[in-house]
């Protein structure tokens, strides 16, 4: 079983991506904010992470750099989830290492897709 992070500060966020993912055959972790995120990572690195941009502590962006800095850091397929939708916040995530971008409101079908598309299904 593939294993994701949910890494949002909305817990709704976090429980709504938690049901879809498990109904998807995915073992879940969340975090609230990057840094939980990124010693989360560290004990157990996933095969995914679903990750909002704007947390407090440690925003999306700032974790996946440390992320992709991080010993086995360079392997989870990350996926951006968030409502910045302009593509000079699209362009820097992907600099930064992100695979994906998913805009807020999501659902199952473009979880899925997104998903597909890396190579997750």
């Amino acid at each position: 079983m593939k294993s994701c992070l949910v890494v949002d500060d909305s817990k709704v966020i976090r429980k709504v991506a938690r049901r879809i993912l498990e109904e998807l055959s995915f073992e879940i972790q969340e975090a609230v904010d990057g840094q939980d995120a990124l010693e989360s990572c560290q004990e157990n690195m996933p095969d995914v992470v679903l990750l909002d941009w704007n947390m407090p502590v440690m925003n999306g962006l700032d974790f996946l750099k440390n992320l992709r800095r991080t010993a086995g850091g360079d392997r989870p397929i990350v996926v951006f989830c968030t409502t910045e939708n302009d593509m000079a916040h699209i362009r820097m995530a992907i600099e930064a290492g992100a695979n994906e971008y998913i805009m807020k409101p999501f659902d199952r079908e473009i979880i899925e897709a997104k998903f597909a598309q890396v190579g997750l299904m």
